[in-house]
């Protein structure tokens, strides 16, 4: 038979009784409602109970090889009755050839497959389901099969490798869910265009409801049980002058028919959804990109505000990698987000609620179930007073009682980094540099991250206030800037802050300290420097003509800091990318200095660490192609038993190094005081 162009292969892996068979072939059913399929089974080829290595062998040279090619594979079979080579076999090449079996994706056979699969399941399970299939027979051989399987993947890690993993599940279910992922992967992109582009859109259902919940309580009686879920709070509403960054507060968890979790670690992004686990090894604003990019729906006009449910959660410092920025690893993932398929937005300026969720043709019932669901939490909490409102003197020092912090950079670190920081800027190396350090505690034995964000709520308001739960991770942030925000009708702004004064109890000297802020020609160089820095940012998506600064070192008062701020506005280019609009943005200027690139870079010899979560943005991306983010400032994260609060300040020629350590001690207060911490010696 000549050759044929070279199919796409599918190799289903894991280990005996696993379910890969079961799993194949329900997915080669699927595939071939628009394809041609070839399915082969590896067990045929295994020469008997003791040939797993030799099957291997066997299976590449006679089978995947030639079918790689896009030529017949001819092959002998092996005769389980007679315990010896049996038949000759041929199997022939298709657009899409389905492996499937112990071994079909071992390190050699990996070269030659554009999908690994790798099925996990529970050793029992796995067992009883093999001795079912296989009958009695098998039993004896169980362990002697299973030590071969270990010896092979003591040193072939295959599930590492996978681009999918299935967790337990391998019917008709899985298969299909199998093939909604296989849809996303960048390398099947073109082939199942057909398949992606199946089905009906889902149906975006809005519900308004004439009351205003607490929002502590509201989203403790629909989210306490969630293991994911996040809640973007406008804790200041109506504090400020500027409405549109505190008018609504937004919570949603990943539950439901149409939710989703993705994290991204080093240039993969794992997508959850279900018993499946998608691995794309693609840059994360890529896979935004895609994800996002296009508007899936169209604002219903029953909702105010530019969220329409969508991707919730963060973007971690080390993202900049993909930026212009240097490769550091973090200890938390890269990027951390849930798809939303159903979520509250709370409407303080018009004091409603909405509710919103997702309706497709199965799932019609599941959405009216929230619906009620939701409508009862908020009857239930509808008394309630606000559980965390804010405090009257939130700049009033806590009692020394919470968490015992270290400092990784004490102050004679500090400002020995400072002076470094200065030299860079002496030699033209950079105009600023945004020095950051870490502090650290173990969390007490049994405290509640939602309480301990609670209390940050309490004591220091802001309008970009979150708390991100992410399983063991937890973001407690109260967050007074704005990274960008784009609305759905393409209108980019960044509001960033240089310049920060600790405010005081005596109001006197706390008019007299923000009067200072307002005149620092020092902090208005800063500022007016990130201003620039994100003009340039935002000049590459914006239409000619349309960018403009709105304000320019305005003064802005929280419960323990005042601020300057600048505004910055423009208009996206129609066929403008609106993930790559973020990604030259990322990561805010005002976390970085300027100029951008060589600056991140002296940041990474002169800090410790890596930032993690710190420095990046929190927000959400709308199906409407509407996003709204907020700098990681002023943020406590917590992962298992660690807490860590990044703290730094922008450094300038003229820096000050003392003033430059009390800028750190001024930003650090507002989250530790709110712990019953102090800042460490």
């Amino acid at each position: 038979m000549p050759p044929t162009d070279k199919p796409v292969i599918i190799a289903v892996d894991g280990r005996s009784g696993a379910g890969k068979t079961t799993l194949a072939v329900e997915l080669a059913a699927l595939l071939r409602e628009h394809h041609s399929v070839t399915l082969f089974h590896l067990e045929d080829i295994y020469p008997g109970w003791h040939g797993l290595a030799d099957g291997q062998q066997r299976y590449l040279e006679t089978v995947l090889q030639p079918l790689a090619r896009g030529e017949r594979a001819t092959w002998t079979a092996w005769d389980w009755e007679q315990n010896d080579d049996g038949e000759r076999r041929s199997t022939e090449p298709a657009e899409i050839v389905v492996v499937e079996g112990v071994g079909a994706a071992h390190t050699a056979a990996r070269e030659l497959t554009d999908v690994v699969i790798w099925i996990q399941a529970e050793a029992v399970d796995r067992r009883v389901r093999a001795i079912a299939r296989d009958g009695a027979g098998y039993e004896p051989f169980w362990d002697v099969w299973a030590a071969q399987e270990e010896a092979w993947l003591d040193g072939d890690d295959v599930p590492s490798a996978a681009d999918l993993l299935v967790h337990g599940q391998t019917g008709a279910t899985a298969a299909a869910g199998v093939l909604k992922a296989l849809a996303s992967l960048p390398q099947l992109d073109a082939l199942l265009s057909v398949e992606r582009s199946h089905g009906v859109a889902p149906q975006l259902l809005t519900e308004r409801i004439d009351a205003l919940p607490d929002g502590a309580a509201l989203f403790g009686a629909l989210y306490a049980a969630s293991d994911r879920a996040v809640w973007l709070d406008s804790s200041n509403a109506g504090a400020t002058a500027v409405p549109d960054r505190n008018e609504y507060s937004i919570m949603a968890d990943d539950a439901g028919a149409f939710g989703r979790y993705a994290e991204h670690r080093s240039g993969i992004t794992s997508v959850a959804d279900g018993a499946v686990t998608t691995r794309i090894r693609s840059p994360f604003f890529r896979w935004l990109d895609g994800v996002w990019g296009t508007p899936a729906v169209t604002d219903p006009v029953e909702v105010p505000g530019g969220f329409a449910l969508g991707w919730l959660g963060y973007l971690g410092y080390e993202l900049k990698r993909e930026c212009g920025g240097s490769d550091v690893a973090a200890a938390t993932p890269d990027a951390a987000l849930i798809y939303a398929g159903r979520g509250i937005v709370l409407d303080h300026a018009r004091r409603c609620t909405y509710l919103l969720a997702l309706a497709g043709e199965a799932s019609r019932d599941e959405a009216r179930d929230w619906f009620a669901l939701a409508r009862a939490a908020i009857g239930s909490v509808a008394g309630a007073g606000d559980l965390s409102g804010p405090e009257a003197a939130g700049y009033v020092p806590a009692a020394s009682s919470g968490p015992a912090f270290k400092v990784r950079d004490g102050k004679d670190q500090y400002l020995l980094k400072v002076r470094q920081a200065q030299a860079e800027i002496h030699v033209g190396n950079s105009y600023e540099i945004c020095l950051t350090t870490e502090l650290s505690a173990t969390a007490a034995a049994g405290s509640d991250p939602l309480e301990t964000y609670l209390s940050l709520r309490r004591r220091n308001p802001a309008p970009f206030a979150n708390y991100l739960r992410f399983g063991s991770l937890t973001v407690a942030s109260t967050s007074p800037e704005r990274f960008m925000s784009l609305a759905a009708n393409g209108a980019l702004r960044a509001e960033p802050i240089k310049g920060t004064r600790r405010r005081v109890a005596d109001p006197a000297a706390d008019a007299a300290l923000k009067a200072e802020l307002a005149t620092s020609l020092k902090d208005r160089a800063e500022n007016i420097m990130i201003v620039d820095l994100l003009r340039n940012d935002l000049s590459h998506f914006a239409v000619p003509g349309s960018l403009r600064v709105s304000r320019l070192c305005a003064i802005e008062s929280y419960a323990t800091v005042h601020q300057m701020v600048s505004t910055i506005d423009a208009s996206l280019r129609p066929d403008a990318s609106r993930a790559e609009a973020v990604a030259a943005a990322f990561p805010a200027g005002s976390m970085t200095g300027a100029p951008k690139i060589s600056t991140m870079d002296i940041l990474d010899r002169l800090e410790s660490g890596a930032r993690g979560v710190y420095s990046g943005a929190v927000g959400y991306f709308s199906l409407n192609g509407a996003a709204d983010l907020s700098v990681v400032i002023r943020t406590l994260v917590r992962q298992g038993d660690k807490l860590t609060l990044g703290v730094g300040g922008a450094i300038t020629a003229d820096s000050d190094p003392e003033a430059e350590w009390d800028e750190v001690r001024a930003k650090a207060f507002g989250v530790l005081s709110a712990l019953g911490s102090v800042f460490p010696d």
